[in-house]
C-alpha cells in the first residue's frame, strides 16, 4: 500500500511531503483546488507518460516519490528478475521530469525502464477515475473482469499461447502460398538460368588462373625468347654472371692466407653463384615445358568468354557471385518442387492448432459462465445494499470467431427497475446507476486480485443522499479487508465516513497559484464537513449537522 507520497514542483504543487494510511480514506476539496494534480502525481509512479507541463512554471525539474509497503504481495521475483533490491516494507518509486524533456524512473533508487515500473505499478494501486465509466460499453472491458473473476488465468494463458501459435503459422502458410506463386510465375525462366550457370562448371573454376593461363599460352614465343636470352646472359662462358662469379672467387682465393676476411666473401659469392645457377635451370626447364597448344587454348578463351558473358548478364563481377546466383536459383526451384508437400503439411498443422484453439476456446468459455453464476448474485447483493433493490443484472454469452481472447462475446444487461428488461448496461442506465454499478464491479474485483490500493476519484457523480452513505459503507468495508482505499469526493456522506479525511486547496501567494494537500484533524473534519454541507458561509446547523454524521459513522 501507499504509506508515504512526496511532491515538488508539480503542476500547482510546489512540495508534499504527506502519510497515507490503511483503511478508507477520503480527499476532499473545491472544485479545481488540485485533487486531480495529485492523481496525475500518482499517475506518474505508475508509468504514466510525462509532459513538460506537469513542470511548476520556473522551475528545472519535478519529482515524484512514493513510499510502498509491499508485505503480502509476493513480488520477491519481479526485483530479481529486474535486478533491484528487494524493500518489502519500504519500496521508494521516483519519477523525475526535467525541462530538457527528460524523464527518469527509479526503484529503490535503481534506474529502470518506465515498461518495469508499470509493470510494478499495476500491482501496487488502481486508480478509477469518473471516465472509466465508460469502459461499461467496451465489450473487452466486460469480458477481461469475467476473467479476472472467474480465475481463469491457466486456462486463459493456455488457449492464448495455442491462438499465438495457430495465427503464426497461419501467417507462415499464407506467406508461403505467396512466395510459391510469385516463383512459379518464373520457374521457366529459373530452370533455364540454372541449367545455364550449371553448364558453366563454376565449382572449382579459377577464372585468373583461367586468364593467366590464356596470356602465357598466346605469347609463347615471347616468353621463350625472353627465358632463354635471360639464361644466356648468365651462362656465357667468359662474360656471363656465372663466369664472372667464378673468376672473382679464384681472385679471392689467392689471398685467402693473407686476408682471413676473403674466405668469408668467397662464401657469399659462392652462394650467389648457386643462387643464380638455380636460376638458369628455372628459365632452361620453364621454357622448355611452355608450349602453344591451339585447343586446349581456345577451351580456355571459349570458359573466359562464357564467364565474362555470365558475369555481364547477371551484373557481378566474380566467379563467386555466379556461384551464389546459382545456390540461389536452385533453393528456389527446391521450394518450386517440394512446395506443394510444404503447404501441405503447413495446412495440416494450421488445422491442428486451430481445432486445439476451438476445444480450448470450448473449456475456457464453460469456466466463464460457470463463475458468472456466483458473479451475477454477488453484484446484485450489492447493487441492493446501494439502493436498487430491484435491479436485474445477467451476462449474455454469444460466440464470435476466434480472437486472442476467446470465441466469446459477453455483454453486461442491466436494469434498474422493474418491469423493465435486462438491456446493455451502456444504453439504459444513468450516470448515478452506472457509478453503483461500477462500485459494485470493483468491489468484487478488489476481493479477488487483493490490490493492495484502490482509489476512486469522484465516483460518487450522480448519486447522492441515502445512496452516497451506502457507497461509502462498501468502501469502508473494502477498507476494513487489509486494503488501503482512497476516494476523492464532493459529497459530506462519504467524507463522513472515511477513517482519514484530507483536504485539497488552492491558495495565492505572491502572484502565483498553489496547490496544497493537509491531513485534517478531528475537529478540522468537522468544518471540512460543514462546508460540504452549506458551501462557503458555515452555519451551527451545518457544524451540528457535520458532528452527527461524523458520530453517527464512528458506531458503523
Amino acid at each position: 500500500m501507499l504509506t508515504h507520497l512526496y511532491i515538488k514542483n508539480f503542476a500547482l504543487i510546489e512540495e508534499l511531503d504527506i502519510d497515507f494510511h490503511t483503511g478508507f480514506s477520503v480527499i476532499t476539496g473545491e472544485t479545481g483546488a488540485g485533487k486531480s494534480i495529485i492523481l496525475g502525481a500518482i499517475g506518474l509512479l505508475l508509468g504514466n507518460r510525462a509532459e513538460l507541463r506537469y513542470i511548476m512554471q520556473g522551475k528545472e525539474k519535478c519529482i515524484v516519490e512514493g513510499h510502498f509497503n509491499l508485505q503480502g504481495l509476493h513480488l520477491h521475483d519481479f526485483f530479481q528478475q529486474n535486478d533491484i533490491e528487494f524493500e518489502e516494507t519500504d519500496c521508494i518509486i521516483r519519477r523525475e521530469l526535467n525541462v530538457n524533456g527528460k524523464s527518469r524512473a527509479f526503484v529503490n533508487d535503481t534506474p529502470v525502464s518506465l515498461n518495469a515500473m508499470r509493470e510494478l505499478g499495476i500491482k501496487l494501486i488502481d486508480i478509477h477515475s469518473q471516465h472509466q465509466n465508460l469502459l461499461l460499453a467496451n465489450e473487452d472491458f466486460q469480458l477481461r473482469a469475467i476473467d479476472t473473476i472467474a480465475q481463469d488465468s491457466t486456462q486463459l494463458s493456455d488457449y492464448q499461447n495455442t491462438y499465438s501459435s495457430y495465427i503464426e503459422v497461419k501467417k507462415e502458410l499464407e506467406q508461403a502460398k505467396k512466395e510459391l506463386e510469385d516463383i512459379r510465375r518464373s520457374e521457366e525462366l529459373l530452370r533455364f538460368q540454372f541449367q545455364e550457370l550449371s553448364a558453366a562448371q563454376l565449382d572449382n573454376c579459377s577464372q585468373e588462373e583461367l586468364e593467366q593461363e590464356s596470356k602465357t599460352m598466346s605469347h609463347e614465343e615471347d616468353i621463350k625468347r625472353e627465358l632463354y636470352a635471360t639464361e644466356e646472359e648468365l651462362t656465357n662462358e667468359g662474360t656471363g654472371a656465372l663466369s664472372q662469379l667464378r673468376s672473382a672467387g679464384n681472385h679471392l682465393q689467392t689471398i685467402a692466407s693473407l686476408l682471413p676476411q676473403a674466405n668469408e666473401w668467397i662464401s657469399r659469392i659462392e652462394s650467389c653463384r648457386i643462387e643464380l645457377d638455380d636460376l638458369t635451370r628455372d628459365f632452361s626447364s620453364t621454357a622448355e615445358n611452355i608450349s602453344y597448344d591451339p585447343r586446349r587454348l581456345e577451351e580456355i578463351n571459349a570458359q573466359l568468354n562464357t564467364l565474362y558473358s555470365l558475369q555481364q548478364k547477371y551484373h557481378v563481377q566474380s566467379v563467386e557471385e555466379l556461384i551464389s546466383i546459382r545456390d540461389d536459383i536452385e533453393q528456389q526451384l527446391t521450394v518450386i518442387d517440394t512446395g506443394d508437400e510444404h503447404l501441405r503439411k503447413t495446412e495440416e498443422n494450421v488445422n491442428a492448432l486451430y481445432q486445439s484453439c476451438l476445444k480450448k476456446a470450448d473449456l475456457l468459455s464453460k469456466e466463464r459462465q460457470s463463475a458468472t453464476k456466483a458473479m451475477t448474485s454477488d453484484i446484485l447483493s450489492q447493487l441492493q445494499l446501494l439502493g436498487m433493490p430491484k435491479a436485474k443484472f445477467e451476462i449474455a454469452f454469444d460466440s464470435k470467431p476466434l480472437t486472442i481472447d476467446g470465441a466469446d462475446k459477453a455483454t453486461f444487461l442491466f436494469s434498474a427497475n422493474s418491469g423493465q428488461a435486462p438491456q446493455p448496461v451502456s444504453l439504459i442506465a444513468s450516470g448515478g446507476e452506472i457509478a453503483r454499478f461500477m462500485l459494485a464491479l470493483k468491489a468484487l474485483i478488489s476481493g479477488i486480485v487483493r490490490q493492495p490500493t484502490i482509489i476512486f476519484d469522484e465516483i460518487d457523480t450522480g448519486v447522492g443522499g441515502s445512496v452516497a452513505e451506502k457507497m461509502a459503507q462498501i468502501m469502508l468495508t473494502m477498507g476494513q479487508t487489509g486494503r488501503q482505499v482512497i476516494c476523492i469526493t464532493h459529497l459530506p456522506q462519504i467524507a463522513a465516513l472515511g477513517q482519514h479525511h484530507y483536504r485539497v486547496e488552492k491558495t495565492e501567494s505572491e502572484g502565483s497559484t498553489l496547490s496544497r494537500m493537509q491531513y485534517l484533524s478531528a475537529d478540522e473534519r468537522v468544518t471540512e464537513i460543514a462546508l460540504m454541507l452549506s458551501g462557503h458561509h458555515v452555519t451551527q446547523a451545518a457544524i451540528d449537522n457535520a458532528k452527527e454524521l461524523l458520530s453517527a459513522n464512528k458506531t458503523k
